[in-house]
Order: structure tokens, then C-alpha cells, then sequence
């Protein structure tokens, strides 16, 4: 048996894993996020343990057996997020998290201080990267600046907790724009021009190798044997990856969570930081990926619905799917960038904007147009990345509508293709990786789901989409300056 612990955003996850690919049980815990001024997002890392205590409390009531024969724990969760801890391992001040946008001034000074940025971290300087967080710390906060000694990403604080060890993988790693990842190891480089060390850097290991051990007594608190390894794990969207089975060359998925992400697996590091693609390491050794990022997918669905009184998103989803093809051509243009944006424009003034309203349209022209913007806005990201090859998976909440998946497919003019236990996400991906740190082979762990529905592109809606996504480009060409200014004021 496998443990996952995924530590999400907005949730904690756990999932018990058999070696037979079986999903014996899951137990989850809400978390929250802190926004105490505009452009912040934290959370206090106690929070994040308070979740993972009662996750294990649930799975040892539920599945005592079951949690008893884990071999070993893998862990994967939200990327780019500071944690810092002082000298004894206490956390100094709330975590940044990736979703927060405070640091555009320190990315500026970030690039002008390290002209090779790209070519060593294969990303571009945006605020939902750790290294600007620490940058603004250290501006705003010299005091607890003065008292860091070790920087730790979310999961890798719940490592240090559940071991001891200060300890990260590549994966995760990598979206700090601390690491060389070609080379993956710490950039001294990349560190000196944060004022830091590698001496405030937690060690390194590949995700499907052993990092520590659980402490014995936590092993006895929640009812596990002694000696219970833990994977090096994963970032949340790598270990999604190998929790589909998409490790090869090629293979890629689509993910409509609160943030939209399109995921292609490669053989070679590939950076292409002018269009703000993210070049990182895979999960397992010698695996890169590349991905482009959206800050507002599912998220501006949700916002959409609480503004224009839908009765939750599904009702929006249902409203945007009455407007017929010939209807479509005529409804506003929405420019879905309500956090700014990361790919590929790599800009935290862009706004939302609905563009074109007159009295002709209502709420199901306004939904229809929403959910055509974040589906442009992938399809922008899109573009920038290495083809796929064949179909790629489709994941995350806004995978739930049949409606959006298909028209997604249209959009992108790619196949999408929903797999059976797509919902389980980085914590299926993170039993894996522990099920590989215990010996498994990628060839046995890394199956692939069964498929339950494949969307094949419409080439009878192509021209109709390319024609509006000409226009949803230009409107925000159009418009970047304005937001700009209006950031300034």
C-alpha cells in the first residue's frame, strides 16, 4: 500500500494506493487562503498541518488496515510558495503563495541583475515564482529577511515536519527560479542575486527517489508501521502527470482548475522563456516538460456565476451552451485575466474585460462568452509549446461539462480525452512516485488510465473560433498599455 498527500490550494488530499492500481481510500481538508491587501495570497503553514492531521485521522478510522501496510508516503502540492523558517525550523511569517502578485518590481530587478535568467532557470521572472518573493521580503520585511535561514516550498515543509529533513525535488524545484534546470542542481548564480545560499536550500533529490524517513512518532500517532520512506514527490502538476501515466516524450494534458494548465512531457530540456512558456524538470530522472500557465481558468467560470447571479457554475455552463453557433459570432469578447496572467504574456497589470455588450445580449451570451475566453486563453498558451502527440488528457473541475470539454477540443483543434479516475490528481501521482522510491518500475507504476470519452475537434466550428480568437488577441494587444497605466496610477 501507497500513501499520496497532495497539498492543494484549497484543499489537502490523501490517498491510499494498492499495488494492484487500486484507489482503496481518499480523505480530504479544506484549507483557505488570506488575501490582507490587494495582489496578496498567503496561508500560515499550521494550516496546512492541521489538514494532514485530519486526513490521517479520517483514513485511520475508515481504512486503519489498509494505512497500516503502507511501504511508503509520496507528497506533491502547490508550487512556487515561500515557506521560511529561522534557525530552530519555526515558520518566520505566513507562506506567499504562487497566486500572488506583489513582486512585479522585484521580477524587473531580478531580470536586469541576471541577463542569463532564461537560459539557466528556463522561465522567465513572474511573480508566482518563489525567488521575486524572497527579493520583496527582503525589501519590505528586512527583519524577518535577517532571520531566514532556510526557504522550503509548501510540500517540502510538510516533509520537514513529517521527517525532519530538509529536502526538495527537481519537479518543484524548478519553479523557483533558484535551479539550474538543465543541470538540476541550486544556480549559486540565481542565489547570490537573491541574497541567498545554498545553505538556505533544502537538499535535492529525483521525485521516484527515497528522501527521508516518517518519524516514528507520527508513524505510531496515525497507525503506520515503522521505517515508512518518503518519496521525493512532486510539484502538483508533474505529479499529475505521472498520476495519468504521461511520463514519454509527447504526452500532455489540459487541466481546468482554478488556474489553466497545458502540460507537455519531453526528453530535453527546451526552454522558450520569450513566450513565457515554463521549462521544468518531470518527476523522474532525466524528464523535462514544458507548460504554459493561465492564472484565471475554472476561477473566472466561478467569479462569472457569483457576478451575474447564476445559481452556481454549472447553470452558467448550461446557459453558455444554449447559444448556437450563429449566435456565437455576435456575443462580447471577455479577456479572462482577472489575476493578471502568466502565459505567454507574462503580464500581472492585464485585467479582466468583457469587450462588446450592447442590449442585444443577456446572461447566456455573457456566460458563453467567459468560458470562450479562458478557452481562448488556453489556446494562446497553447500555441507557444511543442505539439503533442495524438490526444491529450483533459483534468480538473471544469472536465466535469461535456459541453466545455468539446468545445475546448474545438478551440485547441487537438483530440482531449477523459480517463477514468482523473479527479485523483497529484495524490494519485504522489502514491506513485512513493510506489517507484520503493522499487516499482516506470513500466508497471505509470500506466495510463482506461479512457471514458474522447472529444475529436469539429473542423465544421474552426473557422468560426479562429476568426474570434483574431479579435480576443487583438483586443488585448489593444489594451496592454492601458493596463499598464492604470496599474500605475
Amino acid at each position: 500500500m501507497y500513501l499520496g498527500l497532495d497539498l492543494g490550494t484549497s484543499e489537502l488530499k490523501a490517498l491510499l494506493l494498492a499495488d494492484d492500481h487500486r484507489i482503496v481510500g481518499v480523505a480530504r481538508a479544506p484549507l483557505t487562503v488570506q488575501r490582507p491587501q490587494p495582489l496578496w495570497s498567503e496561508q500560515a503553514p499550521r494550516q496546512w498541518w492541521q489538514a494532514l492531521e485530519d486526513v490521517m485521522a479520517q483514513l485511520k478510522a475508515s481504512h486503519g488496515e489498509a494505512l497500516a501496510s503502507v511501504r511508503a508516503i509520496g507528497l506533491s502540492g502547490q508550487m512556487h510558495g515561500a515557506t521560511l523558517l529561522d534557525e530552530a525550523g519555526e515558520v518566520l511569517r505566513p507562506a506567499i503563495l504562487w497566486n500572488d502578485g506583489r513582486s512585479g518590481a522585484q521580477c524587473e530587478a531580478l531580470t536586469r541583475a541576471v541577463p542569463r535568467l532564461g537560459e539557466i532557470a528556463g522561465n522567465l521572472a513572474m511573480p508566482g515564482f518563489t525567488a521575486p518573493k524572497l527579493l520583496w521580503v527582503r525589501e519590505h520585511e528586512p527583519e524577518v529577511f535577517s532571520r531566514v535561514a532556510r526557504v522550503l516550498l509548501p510540500k517540502d515543509w510538510l516533509r520537514f515536519m513529517l521527517s525532519g529533513e530538509a529536502v526538495s525535488e527537481m519537479s518543484d524545484a524548478a519553479g523557483t527560479l533558484w535551479l539550474d534546470v538543465g543541470a538540476r542542481d541550486w544556480s549559486d548564480e540565481l542565489l547570490a542575486a537573491t541574497g541567498l545560499r545554498r545553505a538556505h536550500m533544502p537538499r535535492l533529490v529525483e521525485g521516484s527517489e527515497v528522501s527521508a524517513q516518517l518519524k516514528p512518532e507520527l508513524a505510531e500517532r496515525w497507525g503506520l508501521r515503522d521505517g515508512v520512506e518518503i518519496a521525493g514527490g512532486a510539484g502538483d502538476n508533474a505529479a499529475s502527470a505521472v498520476g495519468m501515466g504521461l511520463v514519454e516524450p509527447g504526452q500532455g494534458f489540459v487541466s481546468l482548475g482554478t488556474s489553466g494548465v497545458i502540460f507537455i512531457s519531453g526528453a530535453r530540456f527546451e526552454p522558450n522563456p520569450a513566450q513565457a512558456v515554463h521549462a521544468f524538470c518531470h518527476a523522474l530522472p532525466k524528464r523535462w516538460h514544458q507548460m504554459s500557465v493561465m492564472l484565471s481558468a475554472a476561477s473566472a467560470v466561478s467569479w462569472a456565476a457569483k457576478t451575474f447571479k447564476f445559481a452556481d457554475e454549472s447553470a452558467l455552463l448550461e446557459a453558455a451552451a444554449s447559444v448556437s453557433p450563429a449566435q456565437r459570432e455576435r456575443c462580447p469578447l471577455f479577456l479572462p485575466y482577472l489575476s493578471g496572467e502568466r502565459s505567454p504574456h507574462n503580464d500581472p497589470d492585464a485585467q479582466g474585460v468583457l469587450f462588446g455588450l450592447t442590449h442585444a445580449h443577456g446572461p447566456a451570451e455573457i456566460a458563453y462568452a467567459v468560458v470562450e475566453g479562458v478557452s481562448f486563453g488556453l489556446r494562446d498558451g497553447f500555441d507557444t509549446l511543442m505539439r503533442p502527440e495524438g490526444a491529450m488528457a483533459l483534468v480538473g473541475g471544469g472536465a466535469r461539462s461535456a459541453w466545455w470539454s468539446q468545445l475546448l477540443a474545438d478551440i485547441l483543434e487537438v483530440p482531449l480525452t477523459l480517463g477514468e479516475g482523473g479527479e485523483a490528481g497529484g495524490a494519485l501521482g504522489a502514491a506513485r512516485l512513493a510506489w517507484l522510491a520503493d522499487g516499482g518500475t516506470v513500466e508497471a507504476v505509470c500506466t495510463p488510465p482506461a479512457v471514458r470519452q474522447r472529444f475529436e475537434p469539429r473542423a465544421a466550428d474552426a473557422d468560426g473560433h479562429r476568426t474570434r480568437h483574431v479579435r480576443f488577441r487583438a483586443l488585448y494587444a489593444a489594451l496592454r498599455s492601458s493596463f499598464q497605466s492604470l496599474s500605475a496610477a
